[in-house]
């Protein structure tokens, strides 16, 4: 079960040494008292010429265990609203980041809501963006990548718990990074109010007032449903507090701040 790359060439460079170089220099931006262990990290997933840097800052600074659970929106629609790509690789260029079958197996086991889904992330690119870097800090990664749909709060919170007991369970420590972006195509001055109303929730480790506040005032982060999942189990880890690692919008680099994409990274210890 190995999935292709599909945003190679397009979203970030396609050669494996060009994508190496790119993403140590993003890496590189990290800010070293950010640095240290961290339970969560939240970080984007757009071109990296857009948000490559607010990447960076963020998981440059966060030192995660080698086995990943990784959240991320489902912008396609297909496949399960929990689904879980259970056991194989992914591909980037360069190479293969593999999927811990056991653990898949264990959430699986765990949550009957977790299915062993891959339509959802076949043509997906959240988590994908997210990989060079994530294995750049750390050849040995191991991940499993769970696409998050499911609207409902209480399903959400009711999974978390489940995935933070069957993960407390194992003897080997296991990190959540979530992909997310933030507010879709207003002026730069709307992205960063609202999303500084959502990023205060996050801030305060609060996942169903960040489901409340993104809905209530119509923020578009597209990894809201994920990043409420992921702050649940967190917390059931003994998450104590969040720091912004990172802000900025698309606009600071295409000039146009009529029409941006919000970008945030956030650690989480």
């Amino acid at each position: 079960m190995i999935r292709r790359p599909v945003v190679a060439g397009r979203f970030y460079p396609g050669s494996a040494q060009a994508l190496r170089r790119d993403v140590a220099g993003y890496l590189a931006l990290a800010d070293p008292e950010l640095a240290g262990p961290a339970v969560l990290a939240m970080s984007p997933h757009a071109g990296y010429v857009f948000s490559g840097a607010v990447a960076g800052r963020t998981l440059g600074a966060a030192t995660l265990p080698d086995t990943l659970l990784l959240l991320g929106p489902n912008h396609t629609g297909r496949g399960a609203r929990l689904a879980v790509w259970p056991e194989g690789a992914w591909e980037i260029p360069g190479a293969a980041v593999p999927v811990d079958a056991g653990l898949a197996g264990e959430l699986l086991a765990a949550e009957p809501r977790l299915v062993a889904d891959r339509a959802a992330h076949l043509a997906e690119h959240s988590l994908e963006v997210l990989l060079p870097f994530l294995h750049e800090r750390n050849p040995a990664v191991r991940i499993v990548p769970v696409a998050v749909a499911e609207p409902d709060p209480a399903v959400l919170d009711g999974v978390g718990r489940a995935v933070a007991a069957a993960i407390r369970r194992r003897k080997e420590p296991v990190g959540i990074v979530v992909s997310s972006d933030m507010s879709h195509y207003v002026s730069h001055d709307t992205a960063k109010r609202r999303d500084a109303l959502a990023l205060s929730r996050v801030l305060d480790l609060d996942p169903m007032g960040l489901l409340s506040v993104v809905r209530r005032e119509g923020i578009t982060m597209c990894g809201v449903l994920p990043m409420g999942l992921g702050l649940v189990v967190a917390l059931e880890l003994g998450a104590r507090q969040a720091t912004l690692a990172a802000y900025a919008t698309s606009g600071e680099v295409s000039g146009d701040m009529e029409q941006v994409v919000g970008y945030a990274g956030v650690l989480v210890r």
